[in-house]
């Protein structure tokens, strides 16, 4: 029992790591349809600034959650200016949004990695923080994954509390159901479209700097985080916040028990696989309405 219950464990915080990035690129996405591939790199740039506080600063990452959330929105509002606004403003269909951003997205990709390289090298970084061993039930966990865990819960349990409840958040929900009748009704998309790209943006800094608490971090990390993203946000529904959380605790019950029973050099195909099934069974997403 407590093997099952260290798995079933193990697969839920993985999840809630992905689905904190996910909702944040699903955000993006399902407003404007921009197809953001280098959401993962500011994952990583989340890390990095994490990391230098923490190693030179001596800060403690857990509070230096919101300064990396707050520099990242302001760089995901920037981003949005400068790289985005015109596609979306000019585009006359939403595949040309898409097939755009996509581009954009990719030459982001690169610019910020090989920027990263620049500045700390290839090599890996990491440090050590809450590496204690905690056991619940019988099952041993290091302390800072079930921390990381309970962060990363708590960012998206509070982005889902401000899409239901807040009146940006119904303004959010409104324009994904329906762009033209939002605007009629006077909801003003140059004010909401880089607040939630910034915000996107900005729970993917938060991601990154909880991962750097557990992993060691690299320039590349961040493109495998992406594609998840996007496995996840396919298996939650296009534009659900509440489906990636859901996708992202699934995909990353798939992982585990797919590796634990299997080998760890599956997870991939793992992943795909589940892509595929879901695309074939329900490609609307598993979780929509």
């Amino acid at each position: 029992m407590s093997l099952w219950f260290e798995l079933i464990a193990s697969g839920l915080i993985t999840g809630g790591i992905y689905a904190v990035v996910a909702i944040g690129l699903n955000l993006q996405y399902g407003l404007m349809r921009i197809l953001n591939i280098s959401h993962g790199e500011f994952l990583m740039l989340g890390a990095y600034l994490t990391w230098l506080a923490h190693t030179v600063l001596q800060v403690n990452p857990l509070a230096f959650l919101p300064v990396v959330a707050l520099v990242m929105f302001v760089a995901g509002v920037l981003v949005y200016r400068l790289c985005f606004y015109r596609i979306v403003s000019t585009a006359p269909a939403v595949e040309v949004i898409e097939a755009r951003s996509l581009l954009v997205g990719f030459g982001l990709l690169y610019l910020v990695q090989n920027l990263a390289y620049l500045a700390w090298g290839a090599d890996l970084r990491g440090y050590s923080f809450l590496v204690e061993t905690l056991e619940i039930g019988g099952a041993r966990f290091n302390l800072n994954r079930v921390v990381v865990f309970g962060f990363a819960m708590a960012a998206s349990l509070a982005l889902l509390a401000v899409l239901r409840f807040t009146l940006i958040g119904k303004a959010v929900r409104a324009m994904m159901q329906s762009p033209t009748g939002a605007q009629l009704v006077g909801i003003d998309t140059k004010v909401l479209h880089p607040v939630v790209f910034g915000a996107g943006l900005a729970l993917a800094g938060v991601a990154g700097a909880l991962l750097s608490t557990v992993f060691e971090i690299s320039p590349a990390m961040g493109e495998p985080y992406t594609v998840t993203a996007l496995i996840v946000i396919v298996l939650g529904g296009l534009g659900s916040a509440l489906g990636s959380l859901l996708g992202g605790f699934l995909l990353g019950l798939v992982e585990t028990f797919g590796m634990h029973f299997t080998s760890p050099s599956l997870k991939m195909v793992l992943s795909y696989g589940v892509l595929i099934a879901v695309l074939l069974a329900r490609p609307k997403g598993l979780f929509t309405r």
